[in-house]
């Protein structure tokens, strides 16, 4: 073979840097973006943020004479009004005069260097009004930041009991060791094997660690540092007044039959225990007061809070779509700086303007382009479900990606990314946008039914069903039938299972173990 040249035509997509950035703004949730454009704003010194008294002038801007001349009567009727309420009339008058004139600057340094001592303190003139002394706001943040999580205030509690060196020294191994329950799931005393030999010697007796543990299980919240779940409940159970009905009995339930409390019938329970009926409901009812996982309350997790990116309302009998941009900074072109750039000079400054410049208005585009593309979404995914809006899941209509895309002219990978974690604010409630998304089931007519609307139909029969005589899956499965809706009975199980609902037997067994 001999190395040769050959031309070679063909067809690719290249995807720009450009065109990148916008599917990439596309799919990012309001919080996201708000992160991008403050991004964006510090890196590119052609953007500069739109300030209030911008966006107030232009609006002025727009207003005629007549209508800035009733805007700024009902501002001077308010002062007015609130004066009045507080001042005599004529007080009122000079307020209201001298709020007329300019007041320069330096009457104020006089003012204040005629008021105020040399050695004068800030905090004795100008009192916080945020402070708590006079029964003012208290700040919860302020509050709440002296314990982040379960471990700190184990050991904040730690600190302020008295113990011995060795002794601190286990108990902090413990609450080292506790799981996100606060329940210890390893041995206590493989936990504290390194404590209680030290060259060979044991320093530390067994019995001497159980102590520390006992007096770590009186912290709070009760029921810490349970070596399993009999151990959580006796350990609140046991810190109850002994005047409370059925506490005894609750001990023995616990301590005796606590395997048998979910899973054998009351009446049952209550003969194998030798007391009467209503002694084993009043046991169970306390028993549920307690909690099983009692570091749920104080447990360090990370909380995702859900900003709505759209806004839906109803106004004169009609739904309308607005986008939430209440906290998202408004951009800009700088002005001193695009005014800079010289189309004939080469120089690199001149060029990094112009780029930067090119930049800044294709990012500006594509979040232009970005806020399109979801109202667009938005409003075609209510046009379509207005009957959700109305009446609830329960009659969602069926959807899928190919719908909405078809009557937007899109691609449904497009349609894809604008959905995702994006959420739409309802008089429902708050919904992800794919959730109105969903698969379908026949209906007795021919027709489809979302199965959103057939959990909905499912959870409201559950709900009403007898307590003692749960449905079974082949009675919902008829009933479902008898509305029109044709559905085999593991896929009413599915969609039962998918709402976290248990079964009838385990429905019932929980019934009779109230």
């Amino acid at each position: 073979m001999r190395p040769g040249l050959q031309l070679k035509i063909s067809q690719q997509l290249t995807m720009t840097p450009q065109l990148q950035q916008a599917i990439r703004l596309l799919q990012l949730s309001t919080l996201e973006l708000r992160q991008e454009v403050i991004e964006q704003l510090y890196n590119n010194p052609l953007l500069e943020l739109e300030e209030e008294d911008d966006r107030v002038t232009d609006t002025s801007d727009n207003l005629s004479a007549d209508e800035l001349n009733e805007i700024g009567q009902a501002n001077a009727d308010n002062v007015e009004t609130t004066l009045d309420q507080n001042l005599s009339e004529d007080e009122a008058n000079n307020l209201l005069a001298s709020s007329t004139q300019d007041t320069p600057d330096h009457q104020w340094e006089e003012d204040l260097s005629t008021e105020l001592p040399v050695d004068a303190n800030w905090d004795d003139v100008y009192n916080n009004s945020s402070g708590t002394a006079g029964g003012g706001e208290v700040d919860l943040e302020q509050v709440y930041q002296v314990t982040e999580s379960l471990r700190d205030h184990l050991h904040w509690q730690l600190n302020l009991t008295p113990f011995s060196d060795i002794d601190r020294q286990v108990a902090a191994t413990l609450i080292d060791s506790i799981d996100e329950n606060g329940l210890l799931i390893e041995d206590v005393f493989s936990i504290t094997q390194h404590l209680r030999y030290v060259e060979g010697e044991e320093i530390l007796q067994s019995d001497e660690i159980i102590a520390v543990l006992h007096r770590l299980q009186q912290f709070d919240p009760a029921g810490v540092f349970a070596r399993d779940i009999r151990e959580c409940l006796l350990i609140q159970i046991n810190q109850l007044p002994e005047n409370i009905p059925f506490l005894v009995q609750a001990k023995l339930l616990i301590t005796e039959f606590l395997n048998e409390i979910a899973s054998t019938d009351q009446t049952r329970l209550a003969k194998k225990v030798g007391c009467s009926r209503d002694e084993i409901s009043g046991a169970m009812l306390l028993i549920k007061s307690l909690n099983p996982r009692p570091g749920d309350a104080l447990s360090s997790q990370n909380i995702d809070y859900i900003v709505p990116d759209v806004f839906v309302e109803k106004f004169d009998g009609r739904w309308r779509v607005r986008l939430n941009d209440a906290n998202m900074p408004k951009l800009r072109i700088n002005d001193s700086y695009s005014q800079l750039i010289k189309r004939s000079d080469n120089s690199n400054e001149n060029q990094y303007l112009k780029d930067n410049l090119a930049e800044a208005r294709w990012f500006l585009r594509s979040v232009e382009s970005r806020n399109e593309t979801l109202m667009r979404v938005t409003k075609t995914i209510v046009e379509l479900q207005q009957n959700f809006l109305n009446q609830g899941p329960v009659a969602m209509r069926p959807m899928v990606l190919a719908d909405i895309a078809n009557r937007l002219d899109l691609h449904e990978s497009t349609i894809s990314r604008v959905t995702t974690t994006k959420y739409l604010a309802t008089p429902q409630g708050v919904f992800e946008l794919k959730y109105f998304f969903s698969s379908h089931v026949g209906t007795a007519g021919g027709g489809e039914c979302s199965s959103t609307a057939v959990c909905a139909i499912l959870k409201a029969i559950i709900s009403a069903e007898p307590a003692a005589k749960p449905l079974s899956d082949s009675k919902l499965t008829s009933l479902l039938e008898d509305q029109g809706i044709q559905v085999a009975r593991r896929t009413v199980a599915k969609y039962r299972e998918s709402m976290g609902i248990a079964s009838s037997s385990q429905r019932k067994r929980f019934e009779n173990a109230m």
